[in-house]
């Protein structure tokens, strides 16, 4: 007999699914039973749940496969939900697995009984309770290929008598292929629009992934300064005189510049939310593979529906002889120049820019680099700049805190390389427990907890909103002693003489390790174009912008 359990994760291993992060309850039992007799499916077992969504989303958000996390019937599934909404909101395929009482014990207040349906109806796009083994098949493959095709999460409620039911006839499995939808429009008109420009300017943002070179090449012949959403950092290298770098809060001036002076926006690949940095009145082309994301921001001139990748192979303007990005050469210096000397000047305690830049001047080639949400963002996406691309991950549209931890090992798992994680303190004390699972599976996961024993986003956007500082204070653990009771390295800076020292340990060490970085609570995540009074008049949603 195949049981519908063993159905479920047979059926996942055919679709490419190489783990489930979760942990273990009485009504997933059949399910951990199957995991096991399945071999191929790796368990990853979390120390709290909503670390398996995280991971599970990051994961995903690094291989674009399908990812696979589950929670015990009631409080283990309710654990879930951030994570999943990370996944929803940034559009990646998760599939959520929830343990269920019997189903002849549904509906009679039983202990644990929590109605999963109406809990996950809005962060799925589908989800349903497998109530007949049946049914059972169609219900999985469902499932699999909504979220790989609609690009989000599906839900299964799973009943354990259900669970551990015959399959009966429903024991094969016929896996849906994700369906790629190919558009090949004429792209007459954005080559006038490009032809008649003098100053263009090209946004991109996570679409034009692994398209460096196309986009190099395209801004070059057109002679466009490049900015980035959060999601496109790393794609191009920040040291590259024709990328200026991000926009709006976590942006640069250069980038500001940029934008006032262009006659044609080409925005390529992003859903770049902050309508307030973007001027409407100014000509633009947007290029986009979902259609759902035309015209929703601004209304641009010409709107194009297809992938970065036939827009920039295709795209066929007019060489430019004058390069508009060379005539911002000495505004993206003279930001340089700042930004390094913010980085070097202060004494102890020390400033978080002086850290983020001695780290990102020892990464090895390969690293990843995962940042938190708070100001922690702010630095890694200014602060971090590189002569070669790199891959850069965020939490970019739910900006939840408390990604960095489970972030980075669900990455590693999915890369195998090593993963550096920029984190607050308020931050890691949400989700430090897992750092045991790092040591548990040996990730090479290293974690600079920025300790400035403050919630240092909450506390500017008090002062910038004019009231006084309140419930913001941070009572903190030692963090290198947290990594050291867990079995990982542990390192502590609390000067600028053993910055570069303690620095290269930590970078080297073998395996996980935490770094205790002990950083001054003064400093100011300003935009690149506003002094602190002038930040006064920032509404609380761009003080809190991840850019998409």
């Amino acid at each position: 007999m195949t049981t519908v359990a063993e159905m479920l994760v047979n059926t996942l291993e055919s679709a490419g699914v190489k783990r489930i992060y979760g942990l273990p309850g009485d009504s997933l039992n059949p399910l951990m039973d199957a995991i096991r007799r399945n071999g191929k499916v790796d368990f990853i077992q979390v120390r709290h749940e909503e670390g398996a969504s995280l991971e599970a989303a990051f994961d995903s958000k690094y291989t674009g496969n399908l990812s696979v996390c589950m929670g015990t019937s009631g409080p283990g599934s309710i654990h879930l939900l951030n994570g999943l909404y990370e996944a929803k909101m940034d559009h990646v395929p998760v599939l959520a697995l929830t343990g269920q009482i019997e189903t002849d014990l549904i509906g009679k207040e039983y202990f644990q009984e929590v109605n999963m349906m109406d809990l996950f109806r809005d962060v799925s796009l589908f989800s349903q309770r497998i109530i007949n083994p049946e049914s059972a098949r169609y219900l999985i493959e469902r499932a699999i290929s909504s979220s790989l095709n609609l690009r989000g999460v599906s839900h299964l409620d799973l009943p354990v008598d259900i669970l551990r039911a015959d399959a009966g006839k429903n024991s094969g499995s016929v896996i849906p292929g994700r369906q790629v939808m190919e558009t090949k429009p004429d792209l007459h008109r954005c080559n006038e629009l490009i032809n008649e420009s003098s100053n263009p300017v090209i946004m991109y943002g996570s679409g034009c992934r692994y398209l460096s070179s196309e986009l190099m090449d395209f801004a070059e012949k057109i002679g466009a300064p490049l900015i980035y959403a959060l999601k496109g950092k790393g794609i191009l290298p920040d040291e590259d005189p024709r990328v200026m770098g991000g926009l709006g809060l976590l942006g640069t001036k250069p980038s500001v510049e940029a934008m006032k002076k262009s006659d044609l926006l080409i925005f390529i690949g992003s859903d770049f939310p902050y309508t307030q940095f973007l001027d409407p009145s100014k000509k633009s082309v947007q290029v986009d593979s979902n259609p759902m994301s035309i015209g929703k921001r601004i209304t641009a001139t010409v709107s194009v529906v297809c992938d970065a990748s036939y827009f920039l192979k295709n795209i066929s303007p007019d060489e430019k002889e004058r390069k508009f990005y060379k005539s911002m050469e000495g505004e993206k210096k003279r930001w340089i120049q700042k930004m390094e000397s913010d980085e070097g000047s202060r004494g102890d305690p020390l400033n978080p820019e002086a850290i983020v830049s001695t780290l990102s001047a020892l990464l090895p080639p390969d690293a990843i680099i995962m940042g938190d949400t708070g100001n922690v963002t702010v630095w890694t996406a200014r602060n971090m700049r590189f002569k070669t691309s790199k891959e850069f991950f965020f939490s970019p549209w739910l900006g939840s805190m408390g990604t960095g931890i489970p972030g980075a090992i669900g990455l590693s798992f999915a890369s195998e390389k090593p993963v550096f994680a920029i984190v607050g303190d308020g931050s890691a004390a949400m989700t430090m427990m897992e750092l045991i699972t790092a040591r548990k599976y040996d990730r090479n996961i290293k974690v600079v907890v920025f300790n400035n024993s403050k919630l240092g986003m909450i506390k500017f956007e008090e002062e910038v909103m004019g009231y006084p500082e309140f419930g913001v204070d941070l009572l903190n653990p030692d963090f290198e002693m947290i990594g050291k009771a867990v079995g990982i390295g542990g390192f502590t800076i609390r000067s600028r003489d053993e910055l570069q020292k303690v620095m290269e340990s930590f970078v080297k060490y073998k395996g996980p390790a935490i770094m205790n970085a002990f950083v001054s609570s003064g400093e100011k995540p300003m935009p690149p174009e506003l002094n602190f009074k002038q930040a006064r008049g920032y509404v609380t949603s761009i003080l809190r912008e991840s850019i998409g």
